[in-house]
This record gives C-alpha cells, structure tokens and sequence, in this order.
C-alpha cells in the first residue's frame, strides 16, 4: 500500500512540475507586477520581423515620442528619447535585439518608456518593430 501511495505522489509531483514548466516557456505575458520575460527562443534569435509592419505599428504606437524619422529627442521625463538614426550606437551590442525587445516589452519606467508588453503588444508585433526600427541605422542604397 506504501508503494503505490508513494508511486502516486511521484507521478503527480512530476506532472506539476511539467505543467509549471510548460506555463513558463509560452509566451504570454504575465499579469502580475513582474517583468515580462521574452521567451528563451525568442531572446537568442536573430530579429526575422517585417519592417513593413513594424512602419505601420511605429506610426501609431511610437511616433508620438521617438518622431517619425527615429530622430527623437522628445523628453517625456529626464531623459530624452534615443536617436535611432545613429548606426554607430545601434551598432553597439549594449543595443542589440534583446535590448530592444526588453525596452518595448517591459518598457523603461525612468525615462517614460511604456511598457507594451503589458498593453497587449503581440511578439510577432515586437520583432517586426525591431526591424523597422532598425531600418533607421541601415546604411543607404546609393
């Protein structure tokens, strides 16, 4: 009787902890005050969103405080909003894809940054956004 009450404690320890871990690796947002955190997969991959589509959402979602051309320069606290038309800092690994993706996501509070992760901003969204954005840094077709 110890055995097979024992056998089904383990069984269903071992069912919990997949169904926590399972909970863990998808890719939605949690309620709670915690930050977002992209999900492993998509914090390694290289950024395959739409410029197109990510132009669409920019002009909607960001437009207001990082200006139409990427310039921006718009204080919302302290801080001004980054220049993304600068390819010397947008070429600093400090600026890659995973910093981008965690300033969209979870926002940066200090400097005014919205969080859009936490307003229902899709990741397929954030990727084609990390693309447009990196369009302003893109050296120029002559």
């Amino acid at each position: 009787m110890k055995r097979r009450t024992m056998g089904w404690i383990v069984s269903l320890l071992a069912i919990s902890f997949s169904i926590h871990a399972l909970a863990d690796s998808t890719d939605v947002p949690k309620s709670d005050s915690t930050q977002v955190k992209p999900d492993s997969v998509m914090a390694r991959r290289v950024n395959r969103g739409n410029a197109a589509l990510g132009k669409k959402i920019f002009g909607v979602k960001c437009v207001a405080c990082h200006r139409a051309d990427g310039s921006g320069g718009i204080k919302v606290t302290v801080t001004p909003t980054p220049d993304w038309r600068d390819a010397k800092r947008m070429a600093d690994p400090r600026y890659g894809e995973d910093y981008l993706r965690d300033c969209i996501v979870n926002g940066k509070p200090k400097s005014g940054m919205v969080a859009w992760g936490r307003q229902g901003v899709k990741s397929t969204d954030v990727e084609n956004l990390i693309a447009y954005i990196r369009t302003f840094s893109a050296p120029k077709a002559k």
